[in-house]
């Protein structure tokens, strides 16, 4: 995982629109909190916007639609989103207010550099661990592996929490 000044070094400041791009989904995905409405564009860091689209190319690829969608991994849980980390809104708030600026930097999500992506939430929940959450299942390797080969990293294999978040680590 990147530390702050390694993102600021590479993705300069969270929420820039200069370094934010629209992409073009490889499949339709679901928003995970509205599934009836279906999202075939979504807004990442232009940095990532190529390995983001190889991971879910390679995973178009490797299942197909039916399985993806059989599978949920067409649950679309957020990409950019300029917020504190979860459980941090109040600390973030008070830097803020002590002009504490790269403190508050510290709490933000890397949701809000447009670096990172969660999907299906509700079945990889931030409290999931490799019990509960259903990418810990075997037949999530392969998606699990086009993460990593592309760049990325997720908390749910690191960590073993938050399995719906993947992020580019280099």
């Amino acid at each position: 995982m990147l530390t702050l000044q390694q993102k600021l070094d590479k993705y300069g400041n969270p929420g820039d629109p200069d370094n934010l791009m629209v992409i073009t989904l490889p499949f339709p995905m679901k928003l995970a909190w509205n599934p009836s409405q279906v999202v075939t564009k979504i807004q990442v860091h232009k940095l990532i916007a190529q390995p983001l689209l190889n991971v879910l190319n390679d995973i178009l690829n490797h299942y197909g639609l039916k399985e993806i969608q059989r599978l949920r991994i067409d649950m679309y849980g957020g990409a950019y989103n300029f917020r504190p980390k979860r459980g941090l809104e109040k600390q973030y708030a008070a830097a803020l207010k002590a002009k504490q600026y790269m403190k508050a930097y510290e709490m933000l999500s890397n949701h809000s550099w447009a670096t990172a992506i969660d999907l299906d939430p509700e079945k990889n929940s931030l409290k999931a661990t490799s019990k509960t959450a259903t990418f810990a299942k075997p037949e999530y390797k392969p998606m699990i592996d086009a993460f990593y080969r592309h760049g990325f990293i997720g908390l749910g294999p690191e960590k073993n929490y938050d399995w719906m978040h993947w992020e580019i680590a280099k």
